[in-house]
């Protein structure tokens, strides 16, 4: 008897778990894929031009968000981007004096990447996979790869790139990209 009534309450629960996933499962994915920095994000994404879900999805793949994080390169910040590079984005706006620490401020890092990636859409024409290749492997080798037609930009070109962490980021923020603008396409879109 006490056997049947744990099995019944085990039902019980999960048949509750079950219905709460159905209904709220925009919910309990957000949890997994949350868009904090959402001001910031909204604002630098509209000031640079770019989908603000694009951006999201880099910040997720790059740092998940932690502005304080450092690849083994040296990447730094939320948008895990390079000094050098970093010194040369501040140059190209006006921002000086430039210090390597300022990529761990969350909102001068997501300007500083949303300019960065408004540059390389301009560069790569808008082409999204040419363009995240780019911000991942480099500009200069997304050209090498055009020049020696390993890419052109199309979708079936990612199993292509040369780099195989360029081939991962590009696949991942793709992915990413999609559950953005899936989980909060409908609600963000007021906000622009």
């Amino acid at each position: 008897m006490a056997r049947r009534y744990r099995i019944n309450i085990f039902r019980v629960l999960l048949l509750i778990l079950i219905i709460t996933a159905v209904f709220n499962y925009d919910t309990i994915l957000k949890q997994f894929y949350p868009m904090p920095y959402n001001n910031a994000i909204i604002q630098h994404s509209a000031s640079a031009g770019i989908d603000p879900y694009l951006l999201t999805a880099i910040m997720k793949t790059e740092s998940n968000f932690n502005p304080k994080a450092v690849s083994p390169k040296g990447a730094r910040g939320l948008m895990q981007i390079m000094p050098d590079t970093g010194e040369w984005i501040a140059r190209q706006n006006g921002i000086a004096p430039f210090h390597p620490d300022l990529l761990f401020d969350p909102d001068t890092c997501i300007g500083m990447g949303a300019w960065y990636i408004a540059d390389l859409q301009q560069e790569f024409n808008g082409n999204r996979i040419m363009v995240l290749a780019a911000y991942n492997g480099g500009r200069g080798n997304v050209r090498n790869w055009v020049k020696e037609n390993k890419i052109s930009g199309n979708i079936r070109d990612i199993d292509n790139i040369p780099f195989t962490e360029t081939r991962n980021f590009v696949s991942k923020v793709l992915f990413n990209y999609k559950v953005y603008n899936w989980l909060y396409g409908k609600e963000l879109k007021h906000e622009l």
